[in-house]
């Protein structure tokens, strides 16, 4: 039998809204594994779809420059939300994304071998601001789309960095129109551009998911599948894009919005700090215990 800690609970909770007992009894069903312990707790209706990694729980901003013809979006990750407002930080972080968006590198660790100022690359940069501020610092990921001149980039920062999006709509050259595409993925976090892009897997995924939960409700198998059909639809419409009612006229989807513009969409990166992340949990009595014995 699994060792069901305190800690493994509490994350489950986290991830799902559900009550401890509960989350108890989906980690000692299904021997710790947290994603089988999700699925489970959905099964018997008792969680929402958790999507992976939605914890949020490194510091840090979100930027997003472009030129013209390049954009890039990036996240550079801080221990604490003090220095990721810090004036030094923030210039840090636009230094880092134009001079990404000058170079162009092809992955992380590319871009942390060129050379952001004379003899000195970016990693030793970093290094160098970490000795002056204080705390670690991290350049995490960045993207960079390109396009054409009768394309548009839409540039959304959202909480002041928290959330970055970058979107390339084609068939346009309106800002404004690839903007208000990029300020609706920075609020509802759609996975997918199209329910077409989802993958069969994950399809079949949610249909297993959604199966056993109509049958835990007591309908008759009869007419399971046809409301799993629905609930299915439903949830494809919820991820994609292209389906969700656009947030700034809900009568219309943002597939209708941008078809009106004349456009269509591209590509869109969306990056939330600290997604997928753990943060380093401080005993505070230990801390302060220790403090003492060195006094």
């Amino acid at each position: 039998m699994a060792n069901i800690t305190a800690q493994m609970v509490k994350e489950l909770r986290e991830k799902t809204g559900a009550g401890m007992m509960d989350c108890k009894k989906a980690l000692v069903e299904t021997e710790g594994d947290m994603d089988k312990a999700i699925d489970y707790l959905r099964e018997k209706g008792i969680a929402k779809a958790a999507k992976k990694g939605d914890r949020i729980a490194s510091e840090g901003m979100t930027h997003v420059v472009s030129n013209g013809k390049h954009a890039v979006v990036l996240e550079v990750n801080a221990e604490t939300d003090f220095v990721a407002k810090n004036d030094n930080f923030i210039q840090l972080v636009d230094k880092l994304a134009n001079h990404l968006l000058a170079v162009k590198p092809d992955n992380l660790d590319e871009a942390l071998k060129t050379e952001i100022e004379s003899g000195v690359t970016v990693q030793d940069y970093i290094t160098e601001q970490i000795t002056k501020i204080g705390e670690k610092i991290s350049l995490r990921r960045f993207e960079i789309k390109e396009k054409a001149d009768d394309h548009a980039f839409g540039e959304y920062i959202h909480m002041g960095g928290r959330i970055g999006v970058l979107t390339l709509l084609e068939g346009t050259d309106k800002e404004e129109v690839a903007k208000d595409v990029a300020m609706h993925i920075a609020a509802i976090n759609p996975k997918y551009i199209s329910r077409d892009d989802v993958d069969a897997a994950e399809i079949s995924h949610e249909k297993e998911i959604l199966t056993q939960q109509a049958l835990n409700e007591g309908k008759p198998e009869k007419i399971v599948e046809k409301m799993v059909e629905g609930r299915l639809t439903k949830w494809l419409s919820e991820i994609s894009l292209l389906d969700q009612p656009f947030v700034k006229n809900p009568d219309i989807t943002v597939g209708e919005y941008v078809k009106q513009n004349g456009a269509t969409v591209a590509s869109f990166v969306r990056f939330e700090v600290g997604e997928g992340l753990e943060k380093k949990e401080d005993n505070f009595v230990e801390e302060v215990m220790n403090q003492v014995k060195k006094d």
